[in-house]
């Protein structure tokens, strides 16, 4: 821990199982990060000079989940789950039982959860260690979570809504997160803070217990430093089976996913990656430009076939508001009385919910994303394409502090989510890793990989090939 930040997860896992650490002394390194990087203890409004990453913290608990760990390898050995002992932030929608959940709202302000999220209950057996609820934009309705400062620049937003998850793993305050993503917000942190996530296909890991933003479109989602981390928590994540939702059955079980870069020279030899038109229309900044074509020279060099086709002639972005809206209008009915402590843009955005009530329009934006979905299945096959390479979004982080402001509605203006959302509605899997430093800007820029459903192992190994042996974790 030369520069002051616990192991990733991997490492940290290779260590514990090796006894060259103990899971308390690898909490005790985490707490040591969190202390030296947050810049204060948690508020709930964040101060410009600090990065605010956690809502809470919670040290005693922690303290005797790493102790409970570190029984548990001298009874098991090698029997252990891979992810026993490590630490963990979760992002402030995950439930658990007896523990403050509040959306980084004052809406909840004294909520306490009476039950564990599927989730939770799912890594607490695994025997991970809870160190605190990361800072979400409130709700997650929105993609900037002002709250926190990015630790690249504590001027600029770290993205969102998982922004806290995004901060606290981009500082090395915890080897990994868990955040959550709507139209973009476990990816546009990852982009913003220059660290890796795995949004996998819808229902993969159920959201039971996680506070909704519009359920049929939510994820529930690894975050890291590496593609290679991220795979291993979502396989902790994924144990127990999928989500089950009236419009759509689980994914079949998913193939183990890979946790390491192959040593062939040319490992992506026979992949062929498509980069289509969608980004050209985003209007993306030079520097994430810069990454884009630095991913795609990467793919070509690790034996990729690349090719330019159009994107399907299909669009969505009004169904996606109507599905949107109605879901947290739906959601958030139970909070009237409570309306008048949302932060503004939030408030806003609840409100604009109110008139999507007709369940014929509902259902008809859900047929069209049925058909958004198959069209683009239809375009993977027919152009035999296994993954499609985009930035993940258009632009490097932005000034930090205007996204709670009346007009900030998100949507189809809004630049953050011009990529993303498209694979929230087909509910395809995505990989979204950082692709180094703008010229310009000197902040991260980032790049996804994305599959169809139910195709996670084979993207997850082609990232991780790209990522390990050439834009580095």
């Amino acid at each position: 821990m030369s520069d002051g930040r616990p192991p990733g997860l991997l490492e940290a896992a290779a260590l514990l199982r090796s006894r060259q650490i103990s899971a308390v002394e690898l909490l005790a390194q985490t707490n040591a990060a969190i202390e030296a990087k947050n810049g204060g203890p948690p508020s709930f409004d964040g101060s410009p000079q600090a990065v605010n990453a956690w809502v809470a913290l919670y040290p005693e608990l922690a303290e005797r989940q790493a102790r409970a760990a570190d029984e548990r390898f001298a009874r098991d050995g090698e029997a252990v789950p891979l992810v026993c002992g490590i630490p963990l932030g979760l992002k402030d929608l995950y439930a658990v039982k007896g523990l403050p959940l509040t959306a980084s709202s004052r809406v909840l302000d004294g909520n306490t959860a009476d039950a564990d999220c599927e989730v939770w209950q799912r890594l607490d057996r695994q025997g991970m260690v809870l160190v605190g609820h990361t800072h979400t934009h409130e709700f997650a309705a929105g993609g900037t979570t002002d709250q926190v400062g990015n630790p690249h620049d504590l001027t600029r937003s770290p993205g969102g809504s998982s922004g806290g998850s995004g901060a606290a793993l981009a500082a090395g305050m915890v080897p990994a997160a868990l955040g959550t993503d709507t139209a973009g917000s476990l990816r546009i942190p990852a982009a913003l803070c220059g660290i890796s996530t795995i949004k996998a296909t819808h229902g993969r890991v159920p959201i039971d217990g996680v506070i909704p933003l519009a359920a049929s479109l939510d994820h529930a989602g690894p975050m890291a430093r590496s593609v290679a981390d991220c795979a291993a928590l979502l396989e902790a994540m994924a144990l127990g089976g999928g989500q089950r939702t009236p419009l759509m059955p689980p994914p079949q079980p998913v193939a183990a996913l890979p946790t390491r870069p192959r040593a062939a020279p040319r490992p992506l030899a026979g992949v062929r990656v498509a980069l289509t038109d969608r980004p050209a229309r985003a209007q993306i900044e030079p520097d994430v430009a810069d990454g884009y074509e630095l991913a795609r020279a990467a793919l070509e060099r690790l034996g990729a076939e690349t090719v330019e086709l159009a994107a399907p002639a299909v669009g969505a972005w009004a169904e996606f508001t109507v599905i949107l809206l109605s879901e947290a209008a739906a959601y958030h009915a139970r909070h009237a009385e409570r309306a008048h402590l949302y932060r503004t843009s939030i408030r806003e955005f609840i409100e604009a919910g109110a008139s999507f009530s007709d369940s014929t329009v509902y259902i008809e934006a859900q047929r069209t994303r049925a058909a958004t979905s198959a069209a683009w299945e239809d375009w993977f096959a027919e152009n035999a394409i296994d993954a499609v390479l985009e930035p993940t979004v258009p632009l490097t982080a932005q000034t930090r502090g205007e996204g709670y402001d009346s007009g900030r509605l998100g949507g189809e203006v809004d630049p953050l989510i011009a990529l993303t959302a498209t694979w929230n509605m087909t509910g395809f899997p995505v990989v979204a890793l950082p692709a180094g430093a703008g010229a310009r800007s000197g902040l991260p820029v980032g790049v996804s990989l994305i599959a169809p459903r139910g195709r996670e192992a084979g993207l997850v190994q082609v990232a991780i090939d790209l990522q390990e042996h050439e834009l580095g974790a």
